[in-house]
């Protein structure tokens, strides 16, 4: 019989998922003869044992689509709210998966992802794991897709805003996604040629960032555009408790309003120290959506097809990493848990600070 291997989607939608599904689909099916079950919505649909066939037809003409043909969910197998509790439902998913007979389950998802499928992992499940997130901070790994469209959103963004700053001699405030690190919002900012770029990674000091923007002004350049990642943090806040890191998810609605509010009272701050009005475009979920750039189709089918040929040799218990050109099979625990920063000595921070960008420190 031919070997059946399950896949899920985890975590926070990202371009490039159909694409990874497609690579590691087509060529489980074409090349190794064997046969794809997708779980929908995440950890959710593999516990209530909701599953989808994926064949040829299935797969066909998801390449440039965004979002995911199998759904997502934040849902962690050992934290799953069923009837208004919350319940460790990793029995269940381990009894459904050897139900199925499965060879292995491919879960494509981020770094809250990268940690459930290691628990899984120590309970004897064949598991790999491909890595996404726009915020590029799943550690082990050259780059994540997701990432290269996101920026190219986000810099599209920051390139239209600097019309209406120039014209209305405001200070133009960018929220972009990044709660703990800030590689998009540097890469954007640097492409987009954003004034000051603001990352998780530098606690800024609002006072240097108001001279920044009035050294600006006092050189006949009337307007600012300020790039700024969403757990961006004062030097007086840095350090302080996080009353929220207790919320179910990354993605959770008290953070994300607290993370904006961040934003608003930055904005606020520079509208006083500066006299000039500011204006605040927060990006949200325009970063997620829409087709995937053709890096990341070919990042995620690079991947995908990478994890079959794992599959094929019996190798299990990794994230398939990129690397150069390639990829790279690493053991689950020496991604699970950790997360990609940003150096403070980045190539990227040092072309920044040469560029005149002002990072608030």
């Amino acid at each position: 019989m031919s070997k059946l291997i399950g896949v899920l989607t985890a975590g926070g939608d990202s371009p490039g998922l159909n694409a990874a599904l497609r690579g590691m689909g087509k060529s489980a099916i074409d090349a190794f003869g064997m046969q794809v079950l997708g779980f929908r919505d995440g950890f959710r649909g593999l516990m209530e044992n909701r599953t989808i066939r994926l064949g040829s037809m299935e797969l066909s003409g998801i390449l440039t689509m965004g979002g995911t043909i199998l759904g997502t969910s934040r849902d962690k197998p050992h934290r799953m709210p069923v009837g208004g509790k919350i319940l460790d439902m990793t029995d269940v998913i381990e009894e459904n998966y050897r139900n199925h007979h499965l060879e292995a389950l491919v879960c494509l998802g981020g770094g809250g992802t990268q940690k459930n499928a290691l628990r899984l992992k120590e309970r004897g499940l064949n598991i790999i794991t491909l890595p996404k997130t726009i915020d590029n901070d799943v550690a082990m790994t050259d780059t994540t897709f997701g990432f290269d469209t996101a920026l190219g959103i986000a810099t599209e963004a920051i390139d239209r805003l600097h019309s209406t700053a120039h014209s209305h001699h405001r200070i133009i405030v960018v929220e972009v996604m990044g709660h703990r690190v800030g590689w998009l919002a540097l890469g954007a900012g640097l492409a987009g040629g954003a004034d000051i770029i603001l990352i998780p990674e530098i606690p800024y000091d609002i006072n240097l960032l108001a001279e920044a923007v009035l050294k600006r002004s006092r050189s006949g350049k009337r307007f600012s555009i300020v790039a700024v990642a969403e757990g961006a943090v004062s030097k007086q806040d840095a350090g302080k408790p996080d009353k929220h890191k207790d919320d179910q998810s990354d993605g959770s609605t008290k953070q994300k309003t607290r993370l904006t509010s961040n934003t608003m009272r930055l904005a606020r701050g520079l509208e006083k120290l500066t006299g000039l009005e500011s204006r605040v475009t927060i990006l949200g979920h325009l970063q997620r959506g829409g087709a995937p750039s053709a890096a990341d189709r070919i990042l995620a089918t690079r991947l995908g097809t990478a994890c079959t040929d794992l599959i094929n040799e019996g190798r299990f218990g990794v994230m398939v990493a990129a690397r150069g050109d390639g990829s790279e099979p690493v053991l689950l625990e020496e991604v699970a848990g950790k997360v990609k920063f940003i150096p403070v000595d980045h190539p990227l921070i040092r072309s920044a600070r040469m560029v005149g960008t002002c990072l608030g420190d």
